[in-house]
Parts: C-alpha cells; sequence; structure tokens
C-alpha cells in the first residue's frame, strides 16, 4: 500500500514563491510507485488543498487531513518545502509533534534555532565552530552608528535575523550607510544581525541522513557578480555555483568536517544546507547559517549536488522521505 505524504509549500513570507518552485520539482521527482502525494498549500489566509479535478478545500487543522473522493485521507508523514515561517521556524514542527505524524525537517527546537541566524552562530561558537563576530540587535532598543563600531569594523552585513533568500540584506562598506541598512533590515524582521565581513570564498554544503548514516554531499563554490551573494545573485542568474568545488583536498576535508560537526551539534535532521566562508589565512571555515529548508529548484544547490553524487532526484527525495519514519 503506498505511503500518502503531504507536501507543504507556500508560507507566510515573501520566500513563498520560492517555496513553491522547489515544490513543483519534488512534485515532478517523487516516486509515484511507493508514495501518494498532495500538494498543501500553507498561506496565510488558509491551509489549502487542490484535487486533480480542481476543487479546492480547507485541510482540517484538528488531524490534519484532507477528504478525497469521499474518504479521509490521513498522512503518513510531511515532506517540508516551505522557506520561511511556518515551515522552517519550528512552528509546523510543533504541530506536527503534537498531531504524531512524522516530517523530514529538523525538529521544532532546532528549527526555532537555526531560524534565528544569531543563535545559531552562537550555539556553533560555543561548540568551537568558528563565527564571524556579530551584534545581535532588536527594534525596541535603539542603538547608533558609534556603539556598533566600538565592537565590529567595516565592512558589515546587516541582515534580518530571521528569515532567508538574503531579503532585506546589506553590505555597509561605510559608516553613513549603517543606520539606513539597519533600517532596511527591519522592515523584514524586528531584530537584526550585524556582523563583520570575513574575505575569502564562499562554500556551501548539503548534509542529511540516510538509513542513520550522514552523507556530506559535494561542496559548491558559490563566486557573485554582486557585492555578495544577494537575492538577485540567488535567483537570477547573477553567479556562478561550481559542484564540485574545485579546492584542495585539505579544504575539502576541513569544510566536510566542519558540516558534520554542525549537524550534530544541532541536532538535524533531514537535508541541511550550510554556508561557510573559507578564511585562507588562518586556513579556516566560518559558519555564515544553517537552512534547515534548503531550496529543491531545478536551479537550487542541493539539488545540483545530489545529481553530481550520482543519485537521481528521485531516489534522494526517497531517502529523505524513509528517514522521516526512522527517527
Amino acid at each position: 500500500m503506498k505511503k500518502k505524504i503531504a507536501l507543504v509549500t507556500g508560507g507566510y513570507s515573501g520566500e513563498a514563491a520560492i517555496s513553491y518552485k522547489s515544490a513543483k520539482t519534488i512534485e515532478t521527482h517523487i516516486n509515484r510507485q511507493i508514495y501518494d502525494v498532495y500538494v498543501i498549500d500553507i498561506t496565510k489566509e488558509g491551509w489549502w488543498y487542490t484535487s486533480p479535478n480542481g476543487e479546492k478545500q480547507a485541510v482540517r487543522k484538528e488531524n490534519f487531513s484532507i477528504q478525497e473522493a469521499g474518504q479521509t485521507i490521513q498522512f503518513d508523514a510531511v515532506l517540508f518545502c516551505i522557506h520561511g515561517t511556518p515551515g522552517e521556524d519550528g512552528k509546523m514542527q510543533g504541530y506536527l509533534d503534537m498531531l504524531n505524524i512524522p516530517y523530514t525537517s529538523c525538529d521544532a527546537a532546532t528549527s526555532a534555532i537555526t531560524f534565528n541566524k544569531r543563535y545559531t552562530v552562537a550555539v556553533a561558537a560555543f561548540s568551537g565552530i568558528a563565527v564571524a563576530k556579530s551584534m545581535h540587535l532588536f527594534h525596541h532598543t535603539p542603538v547608533n552608528t558609534s556603539d556598533i563600531l566600538a565592537h565590529l569594523q567595516l565592512p558589515v552585513f546587516v541582515k534580518p535575523n530571521n528569515g532567508g533568500s538574503s531579503i532585506g540584506m546589506s553590505k555597509v562598506n561605510e559608516a553613513n550607510a549603517l543606520m539606513p541598512a539597519i533600517e532596511k533590515a527591519l522592515k523584514e524582521d524586528n531584530q537584526v544581525l550585524v556582523e563583520e565581513y570575513i574575505a575569502g570564498r564562499e562554500f556551501t554544503i548539503g548534509v542529511f541522513k540516510s538509513a542513520n548514516q550522514m552523507i556530506v554531499l559535494p561542496i559548491t563554490e558559490v563566486i557573485t557578480e554582486k557585492d555578495f551573494f544577494d537575492f538577485e545573485a540567488k535567483y537570477e542568474g547573477k553567479s556562478k555555483e561550481i559542484t564540485p568545488a574545485p579546492i584542495a583536498i585539505e579544504w575539502q576535508k576541513k569544510l566536510e568536517n566542519a558540516a558534520r560537526k554542525v549537524y550534530e551539534v544541532l541536532n538535524c535532521r533531514g537535508i541541511v544546507r550550510m554556508d561557510f566562508i573559507w578564511h585562507e589565512a588562518t586556513q579556516t571555515p566560518y559558519l555564515l547559517e544553517v537552512n534547515t529548508v534548503p531550496g529543491q529548484s531545478e536551479a537550487s544547490i542541493v539539488p545540483q549536488q545530489v545529481k553530481t553524487m550520482g543519485w537521481s532526484l528521485q531516489e534522494f527525495y526517497t531517502q529523505i522521505i524513509e528517514a522521516a519514519f526512522n527517527k
């Protein structure tokens, strides 16, 4: 009997558009011989399922079920494809935990921590992983430029503390640009992370567990035409992604070991993508952030890494779903 999988997409943030692209890729490549797939669109207006005949219905939130051909469909597992809230910050994970429904992402606690960039690097640093020096700002506690520059050196990155896809992010090279960058970030979130720029090459690594074995995907080097890897660079072709990265074996081993350690320290599950800067002077990988629901569109990095490893996307998604049943 086929397992019934809810592919959740959408979300409440500006990242919903990216989520729909990711869901389309997964829906195309999922193995229909062993799974029945139901796409659930999570929006601020409601949670919706559209049947093959075009009938739209609301999901029953009391038990996360739908009606199909006169029958109640109870899902065996949930495959996460929401970038941003409520699918990447632990909210839906907590809801599913209460219903005892397996899912493919990190648990509620890990999702909440990793969605908060400051908490992520704080936990990582406590475990001996190199991170950039930073300040955590809140909208209700005003600071001025001199306060920040007393602790950090320019250039710095200013970014919403919760969120992804580089929305609201700026690189600041001059003091007079600092407060406008903070105001820009505050339009996306009520917390802001300001962190020192680390010169070096940027790498991103996917990690997941299959049958309790941790697998590190081939490393990708990101080379952007822009001043940094912003939204335009990520999604509008303004960057070059090289997989596998052309690096020495010593670099590869250090990056892979750092990725494994981050995955273990943060108690990750499912597919997670981590971004690092390689600081050549110290030969050290610096963790930038952790993405617990990484993009899965055809142009996204994780699908590139999976194909480079020699797997089909169908095989990969099967492994991710099956791992949800073996937590």
